[in-house]
């Protein structure tokens, strides 16, 4: 098979998985669908290496981790932040919730390895379960290295209909409340994604000309290279993945000015760093035979019920605390099983269901909308980066 021809199949294949994605309305995830896709190509026809044929060796993968984990931290908003704390320490509850009832039970069933390699992925990304898959391949755990991936591709058949359902529920109490008078919406509500440009303060001197793709590049890829280097200096003493560094690094160069929010966009680079990405992850599918599918198949589904009642329990408990809806605090804990953009389009989704009137929608908008997003990149962008990077040291 030919390089270019191994590349058309494999973005086929992520476009189909995006298009199935977008008819259904993100019901069925578009990584279920490539996964599908790939597992069928990789025990009829695919070549076990077409993703590096296609031009992704794991080294270019690698070099697009350390620059999509940095890219992250440009996106952190400690104001926005600040203001949705309550979303926070909910989200946090949940993911508690999870680690507590896979390791109390969940390690009784399944084993140790088993849910140290399932509670990153099921709490976060495509970044964690990749970081959990190359752990476990390299522990020489091949079973677990693909069972990184499944999970991290089921976990969305949970969180979608769960969240949906609750999220109706809050839907219709905060629309009884504004049509009573009783609800206030809340100005820039919508406004608390990630979009919120910043200075950069350590180049106001420089004209923006020159401030180019190839300088936004060389900006994120040195911050990059010092995550790197603070890790390898830290590796005697303690062992610190440099992906979460990469993280900490990020805020840290964009709340000094050293980068700008969303550089990778900015830069033009995200889509293809994103495509890389993807078909590295997918590239963990090859030594994953039926039997060894079926075999993963109880773990998979137990792992996945454990943490939904884990995080609806502790959730629940910490809504009362703070005085939130179970309903909203459950919906937020379960951002942790998608993250954005699905987060986005499924309150979207619920919130044009129940009114057509703008003002309502605006409403309803500005209350659900802001903790649903925040939730999302705590505990995808954050902590399931934070937690992969600690419990891959274990295995």
């Amino acid at each position: 098979m030919s390089q270019m021809l191994a590349l058309v199949i494999l973005v086929a294949i992520l476009y189909i998985g995006d298009v199935i994605s977008v008819r259904t309305k993100a019901w069925i995830p578009s990584v279920f669908v490539c996964a599908v896709l790939f597992l069928l190509g990789y025990w009829t026809f695919f070549p076990q290496d077409i993703v590096s044929l296609a031009g992704v060796p794991p080294t270019v993968a690698s070099m697009m981790i350390y620059l999509l984990i940095t890219n992250m931290g440009t996106l952190l908003s400690l104001q926005q932040l600040k203001e949705q704390w309550k979303t926070i320490l909910i989200s946090l509850a949940g993911i508690l919730g999870i680690v507590v009832a896979l390791f109390g039970i969940g390690t009784l069933l399944f084993g140790i390895e088993t849910i140290i390699v399932a509670i990153p992925p099921l709490v976060g990304g495509v970044v964690s379960a990749l970081i959990m898959s190359e752990g476990a391949a390299n522990a020489g755990l091949a079973t677990l290295a693909v069972f990184a991936i499944v999970i991290y591709v089921m976990q969305g058949f949970a969180g979608y209909p769960l969240t949906s359902i609750v999220l109706k529920k809050e839907g219709k109490m905060l629309l009884e409340k504004y049509r009573k008078g009783e609800l206030k919406v809340i100005n820039g509500g919508t406004q608390a994604t990630v979009s919120e440009p910043r200075e950069l303060k350590l180049f106001k001197w420089m004209p923006d000309k020159f401030n180019t793709d190839y300088f936004k590049f060389f900006r994120l890829a040195f911050v990059g290279f010092l995550a790197y280097l603070v890790s390898t200096l830290l590796a005697p003493i303690l062992t610190v993945s440099p992906y979460v560094l990469c993280l900490l690094f990020g805020i840290i160069a964009t709340s000094i000015g050293f980068l700008e929010r969303q550089v990778l966009q900015k830069a033009n680079g995200f889509g293809l760093a994103m495509m890389a990405l993807m078909l590295f992850i997918f590239d963990g599918l090859k030594n994953a035979t039926p039997s060894m599918m079926m075999e993963i198949l109880y773990p998979l589904v137990g792992c996945i019920v454990l943490g939904v009642i884990g995080m609806y329990i502790f959730s629940f408990f910490i809504g009362k605390v703070l005085k939130v809806s179970k309903e909203m605090a459950f919906a937020v804990s379960l951002t942790a099983l998608y993250g954005f953009p699905a987060d986005y389009i499924i309150t979207n989704e619920v919130i044009n269901s129940l009114t057509e009137d703008e003002k309502e929608r605006d409403a309803l908008t500005s209350h659900m909308l802001p903790p649903m997003l925040v939730g999302g990149f705590i505990s995808v962008t954050m902590v399931s980066v934070i937690l992969a990077g600690f419990f891959v040291g274990f295995l």
